[in-house]
């Protein structure tokens, strides 16, 4: 059996996980649009990315810096992390007042 790049996206398109908050609660959870996000972008369709979870650049920007700082060392990883887990908790909040309001 052969895999290729679009079985993986069609494997995990199947297997999305339903939102349980979504469904007790009748409004979209904090994290409501992460997996359709990573789908759409792994897709290539970043402008749909965007509007279903936008922190996911946050995350990636964190992401790739947290992976650069180790591989060059040039900032001290506790004032960083702590620099990007507000930044990301900050748009992530943002962004989902936005989404509620």
């Amino acid at each position: 059996m052969q895999f290729s790049f679009l079985n993986i996206i069609t494997w995990l398109e199947q297997r999305e996980l339903p939102c349980l908050f979504k469904k007790y609660f009748h409004i979209d959870c904090p994290s409501c649009g992460f997996q359709r996000s990573i789908i759409e972008l792994l897709k290539g369709n970043i402008s749909k990315s965007f509007l279903l979870f936008p922190t996911i650049f946050a995350l990636i920007i964190f992401f790739l810096f947290l992976f650069l700082n180790n591989k060059y060392g040039r900032v001290n990883p506790k004032n960083f992390l702590s620099i990007g887990i507000f930044f990301i908790f900050t748009v992530f909040t943002v962004c989902y007042l936005n989404k509620i309001l």
